[in-house]
């Protein structure tokens, strides 16, 4: 299994949007998506590369395992 690596905040938007999750808004560089089942919205803010803990942080947030979030980034890219 590749090890998580920092990617754009564009393509980490796909990914969770490609998951489910619903575009709400942007508050100030911050993007917002409401996931259906999970307990709280996902954060992503507009870096040019978020970091890996806040990218776990999102996925286990979402319940999306590694091996979706690797599936997804390779249909996105």
């Amino acid at each position: 299994m590749p090890r998580l690596r920092p990617i754009s905040w564009k393509i980490l938007v796909k990914i969770f949007e490609r998951w489910g999750c619903q575009y709400l808004r942007k508050k100030g560089s911050h993007h917002i998506l409401k996931c259906p089942g999970a307990k709280r919205v996902v954060v992503i803010p507009e870096y040019e590369e978020v970091e890996v803990e806040i990218i776990k942080n999102n996925m286990r947030t979402v319940g999306m395992s590694r091996e979706d979030y690797f599936r997804l980034l390779e249909e996105v890219s």
